[in-house]
C-alpha cells in the first residue's frame, strides 16, 4: 500500500472537531442546550494556548473534563478555540480551550461521543518528571464579576455540574450504558 500523501488522518481529526465547535456555535446562536442536551468536554490543560486557572491547572495537571449543562456564562466560539466561565467549588473560573486541546466531547442525552488522537504537539509528553509542553497562561478575570455572572445563558433548571475530573472522588466513572463512542481507530483498514 502506497503512503498517504493527502494525509487523510489529518483532515478527518480536522472534521471531527468541526463538529464540537459547530455544537458549541449551536447552542450560541439558539441561546442554550436544547432539550436535554449538555456537553462533557475533556481536554488537554497543558496544550498551548489553553487559558486555565493556575489552581485548576495544579488540581487537573494533564486533562479536566467539563459539562455545559444549565450554569455557565460568557459562552463565545471562535474558528480555532471556545471560552466560557464556569463555577469550580462556587468560585468563577474563565476557560479558554483551542478544539485542537481537546481529547473527548461526549453528549450522553443521545449517546454521542467523540475521542481524538492526541495532538502531534503532545508526543512524548506526560509521563512524571516530564516537561510542560506549554506554559500555563494565567485566566483572565471576567470583565466585571457581577455582570458576568448575572444570569447564566440557560434557565437554571436544577442543581449545576460545573466540572468533573475524569473520575470522581469517589474513582466511579460517568454511567456510559448504551453509549457509542465514535473513533478513528474504527475507520482504519486493519
Amino acid at each position: 500500500m502506497s503512503s498517504d500523501l493527502m494525509n487523510y488522518e489529518q483532515m478527518t481529526q480536522l472534521a471531527l472537531r468541526g463538529v464540537v465547535r459547530d455544537a458549541i456555535r449551536r447552542v450560541i446562536r439558539e441561546d442554550g442546550l436544547p432539550g436535554a442536551h449538555h456537553f462533557y468536554i475533556t481536554f488537554l490543560t497543558r496544550y498551548p494556548g489553553v487559558e486555565i486557572d493556575e489552581g485548576l491547572s495544579k488540581k487537573y495537571p494533564e486533562e479536566i473534563t467539563i459539562v455545559l449543562e444549565h450554569q455557565y456564562w460568557d459562552l463565545n466560539a471562535y474558528a480555532d478555540e471556545f471560552e466560557v466561565t464556569l463555577k469550580f467549588g462556587g468560585i468563577p473560573k474563565y476557560l479558554k480551550v483551542p478544539y485542537h486541546a481537546i481529547s473527548r466531547f461526549h453528549d450522553p442525552s443521545v449517546g454521542f461521543a467523540l475521542q481524538f488522537d492526541p495532538p502531534p504537539e503532545m508526543d512524548g509528553v506526560g509521563g512524571k518528571g516530564s516537561e510542560p509542553i506549554a506554559q500555563i497562561a494565567p485566566a483572565k478575570p471576567a470583565a466585571n464579576p457581577s455582570t458576568a455572572l448575572g444570569a447564566p445563558m440557560t434557565k437554571s433548571l436544577g442543581k449545576a455540574k460545573p466540572a468533573k475530573a475524569d473520575k470522581d472522588d469517589d474513582g466511579d466513572k460517568p454511567d456510559n450504558d448504551g453509549e457509542k463512542v465514535v473513533s478513528l481507530d474504527s475507520f482504519r483498514k486493519k
